[in-house]
């Protein structure tokens, strides 16, 4: 098993602190809803925003957690939920499923046999369907931000994608995403070296920048952005 890697206390907080960002969690839902088929496996779930979200779409849905004191916190807020699966879950793993897909948003950058990991996903995947993943984008763009809760390492569509080509997987969509949060994520946590916690800067961001620049990023996918969204396939 892998150690879960930075702050549980400062993770706790900027999970929180991110959870107001609603129209920006909508934008990254919408991005996986086509590929989860009828019953996917979320790694590294946090608070559950996103399970919640995804669960109105899909019969099933399994939700995981590394952290001990969130997976308890994560199975009291979706204990009424009849269709949510919650359990534990560290990767690397050998366990193997059936699951349509899995998806994980934000995970594979804190565990350093990341190939490792994404294997472990593929395993749970039944062939044909899909491994979703989310991830920062850019080296340059690391910060005491990225530090404090845990990440090893940022991507760009090249060492993602070859990643999970080590990892046995098929990639069919990359793209980045979130062109201007890039540029805001920099200069308030590498310049200002803030942390991504609740406050004015997230809510304006998110109500006023966030729905036009995801309007335009429908148009045209730009050259760089604050994640890098992929979608592999599991051979069959």
């Amino acid at each position: 098993m892998a150690d879960i890697t930075g702050d549980q206390r400062v993770q706790s907080e900027v999970l929180e602190g991110l959870a107001t960002a609603v129209n920006h969690r909508r934008w990254f839902v919408e991005l996986a809803v086509p590929h989860l088929g009828d019953n996917p496996i979320e790694i590294g779930s946090g608070l559950g925003d996103y399970a919640l979200e995804w669960s109105a779409h899909l019969p099933r849905f399994t939700a995981t957690e590394a952290d001990p004191d969130r997976l308890i916190a994560l199975k009291e807020r979706l204990a009424e939920q009849p269709t949510i699966e919650v359990r534990q879950m560290l990767l690397p793993h050998s366990e193997r499923g059936d699951y349509s897909a899995a998806v994980s948003y934000n995970v594979l950058e804190h565990i350093e046999d990341h190939v490792g990991a994404l294997r472990s996903m593929r395993d749970l995947v039944r062939p044909g369907g899909n491994v979703i993943i989310i991830v920062p984008a850019f080296e340059f763009a690391m910060s005491p931000a990225d530090i404090a809760t845990g990440h090893v390492r940022r991507y760009t569509k090249k060492t993602l994608a070859a990643a999970m080509t080590e990892a046995g997987l098929t990639v069919e969509k990359i793209h980045y995403a979130n062109a201007l949060g890039l540029i805001g994520y920099f200069m308030a946590t590498k310049v200002f070296r803030l942390m991504p916690k609740e406050g004015p800067m997230v809510k304006v961001y998110d109500t006023l920048v966030l729905p036009a620049t995801k309007a335009a990023e429908q148009l045209v996918r730009p050259p760089f952005g604050q994640s890098v969204f992929a979608v592999a396939r599991v051979p069959a």
